[in-house]
């Protein structure tokens, strides 16, 4: 049983804006790039980048 959890808000920016540019071929789940996404959103970190890459919506 997993018991981790995910928490976005305790990673800085940079790691979370490596955890988005992650490869696909690596085990990120979609709930996990979703929420990284919306700290860096909601940090207003990367907003360029992201809407460039087409992640944000």
């Amino acid at each position: 049983m997993d018991t981790a959890r995910f928490d976005a808000q305790g990673l800085c920016s940079r790691k979370l804006w490596q955890l988005v540019n992650t490869p696909a071929d690596k085990k990120v789940s979609d709930n996990e790039l979703a929420e990284a996404i919306a700290e860096l959103t909601t940090r207003r970190h990367y907003l360029a980048q992201l809407q460039e890459s087409g992640k944000l919506r």
